[in-house]
């Protein structure tokens, strides 16, 4: 078995009780650290505190130590932690540590120095760039993801899971009199996602007109589809956004985004036609989700950046292209 030890600290420009306070708020709804919506948010089952049980993604812990505004240490169910630290340097800086400690057992022995070393670095420092843009407004030296861990964050991005054509999506229920096909694809919407449906009117590729919008308190619908001889369809994108953002504009803990599809045939050709097409159009949905949602989650200002617009209306950071 092998142990290993990864240390990383940044000096900031502010001091150790502002950024005290931002440690205070990890994991919470309006986490201004950890960097999401480019990978999971971490999360427990109450608040930040001793006792609480969760984690990020597919790596668990649990809170074994938390002294508010300096100190949070997480242990591994099978041995091993990781603390965050805020020490003071002067009146007006401090130094943000991470150190992780984790006993290496079975397949983690390779997956390690292949692929989570390499991601446990990246993110660690992109939670130091949120604490240094969260508590002084700018980044000296932001962290670039190289290509490498842009290709695991791409095989690791989530899957559309298949549910139930949603209650909300109600352009797509009546769409038509009578449906002959239906299906959704949904995946979660973390804070940072934006939350109006014409940002993922994209997802078809433009492909197909819009047929129709909806406007909610917590997000709303775009229909698109096209109609034919030998059949009709219809591609709903319903965004669900049970709490607002920082900014009113971006989506809370609990989100959702929902692609639906409803097909209306009009002779047996039709049907035949589609026999076809259905075969591959789930695979097709599901990859058309998963590529936009992580495209936006990319172009998505950070949790630094939305913490430091909050308070500070004027920068106003829009979505763009990430690295």
């Amino acid at each position: 078995m092998r142990t290993v030890r990864d240390v990383h600290a940044r000096t900031i420009g502010a001091p150790a009780g502002t950024v005290g306070a931002l440690l205070d708020r990890l994991a919470g709804d309006d986490d201004p650290l950890f960097p999401v919506p480019v990978w999971p948010a971490m999360r427990f089952d109450r608040p930040l505190g001793t006792g609480a049980t969760g984690g990020h993604g597919f790596v668990r812990y649990r809170v074994t130590a938390y002294e508010p505004g300096r100190r949070v240490r997480f242990d591994f169910p099978d041995g091993g932690h990781h603390a965050f630290e805020v020490t003071p340097l002067d009146a007006g800086s401090c130094r943000v540590t991470h150190v992780l400690e984790n006993r290496l057992r079975g397949a983690r022995r390779v997956a390690w120095p292949l692929a989570i070393r390499w991601m446990h670095a990246t993110v660690v420092e992109e939670v130091f760039d949120n604490v240094e843009r969260a508590a002084t407004g700018t980044v000296r030296a932001p962290v670039h993801r190289s290509p490498y861990v842009q290709l695991l964050n791409r095989l690791l991005w989530d899957r559309p899971t298949a549910v139930g054509l949603p209650a909300g999506a109600r352009l797509a229920r009546t769409a038509f009199a009578r449906t002959d096909f239906e299906d959704a694809w949904q995946l979660p919407l973390p804070p940072g996602m934006p939350c109006d449906p014409a940002a993922w009117k994209g997802v078809l590729r433009g492909a197909f007109p819009e047929q129709g919008r909806a406007t909610t308190a917590d997000g709303g619908e775009l229909l698109l589809g096209k109609d034919a001889r030998h059949l009709d369809f219809r591609a709903s994108i319903l965004v669900e956004s049970p709490a607002a953002g920082v900014d009113g504009r971006t989506a809370g803990h609990g989100g959702r985004v929902t692609l639906s599809t409803v097909v209306r045939t009009h002779h047996a050709g039709g049907r035949l036609y589609f026999a076809l097409v259905r075969r591959v159009h789930p695979v097709l949905a599901r990859a058309m989700l998963r590529r936009k949602h992580r495209r936006l989650a990319l172009a998505a200002p950070s949790a630094g950046e939305r913490e430091w617009a909050a308070r500070v209306p004027r920068a106003g950071y829009g979505h763009r292209t990430r690295p």
